[in-house]
Order: structure tokens, then sequence, then C-alpha cells
């Protein structure tokens, strides 16, 4: 069976993204917001269960994935609660964080999950 990957927001936004000094335009460019929602157009969205919720909100109740950025939290545990073999982001602070991923995994275990491998795209395509 073929290996199921999550691709976590940042993917989408760094494959479209064009460099910019410019943070007005970075923040709000409706080309590249296009082109983002153009290279994702066939690909699943995944579900958000009660599982995910309730798993997202104790990654956050842990102090694991801040408040503040809860969006992150809910990726891990969509994905964990979908059965996911990997999560690619370029997220390396709230997401593919090598002090936190150990704790994250022990939430996953303790409720009956497997934590899909959390990684950037170079750890899964190789360099």
């Amino acid at each position: 069976m073929k290996p199921k990957v999550y691709l976590e927001t940042t993917v989408a936004s760094y494959l479209t993204a064009r460099p910019s000094r410019d943070l007005v335009v970075a923040r709000g460019d409706q080309d590249a917001a296009a082109r983002r929602v153009a290279e994702m157009d066939e690909i699943p969205i995944l579900e958000l269960s009660e599982e995910a919720r309730d798993l997202a909100r104790e990654f956050a109740s842990r102090g694991l994935v801040p408040e503040k950025v809860a969006e992150d939290a809910f990726h891990i545990a969509i994905a964990t609660a979908q059965g996911m073999d990997f999560l690619l982001t370029w997220n390396c602070l709230h997401i593919a964080n090598a002090e936190i991923m150990e704790r994250l995994e022990a939430v996953c275990l303790e409720r009956g999950y497997t934590m899909p491998a959390l990684c950037v795209p170079e750890q899964l395509m190789g360099s």
C-alpha cells in the first residue's frame, strides 16, 4: 500500500510563493493564493472529526502546541486521527520540532493512535 501523506498548509504556501521584501504584498498576494488553491485542487481534504478535535485540545492543554497557534495542533491531530503515515510541513517551530515530537507521540499512543512521521520535504523525498 502506498504511504499516505498529509500536506500541511506551509507546503502549498512555499510551493507557490514568490520572494518579496514587501511585507504587505507577501501577506496578501491574491495571485499566490489562487495558485495555492489551483495546486491543491485535486488533493482530498480530510475531515475534522471529534477525535481529532479532542486530540488537538490535549496537545494544547499539555502545552505541547501553544493555544495561539491551535491550527498547528489541529494539523497533527487530523493527520493522526485519519491514519496518515507522514505529515509534511515546513513548520519546524510547532510541528516538525524534535523537542516536542516524543511528547506528541506519547499523547497519541495514550489515546490509541499512531502519530505520523512529522517531517520536512527533504526528509521525505531524500536530498
